[in-house]
């Protein structure tokens, strides 16, 4: 269910946003649930970036040839 919220931004910035979105076929509405949707997820960034610090002594020594890639 989708819930009406109110926010206040400068009329220019609101003009240029919705011309924008306009010009990528969409709405300034449908860019701000994306916007809303991705802000939500940023601790599961954070909790990569942390794991991938925690892994960060695996690291490949170079490239590998396909047959390397492939063995079992």
């Amino acid at each position: 269910m989708l819930k009406n919220i109110t926010l206040s931004a400068d009329e220019r910035l609101i003009f240029k946003a919705r011309k924008k979105a306009q010009s990528e076929h969409t709405t300034l509405n449908a860019r701000f649930r994306q916007w809303l949707d991705r802000y939500t997820a940023s601790n599961i960034d954070k909790e990569y970036s942390s794991l991938m610090d925690q892994l960060s002594y695996a690291k490949p020594s170079g490239r590998y040839s396909r047959d390397e890639l492939n063995e079992r």
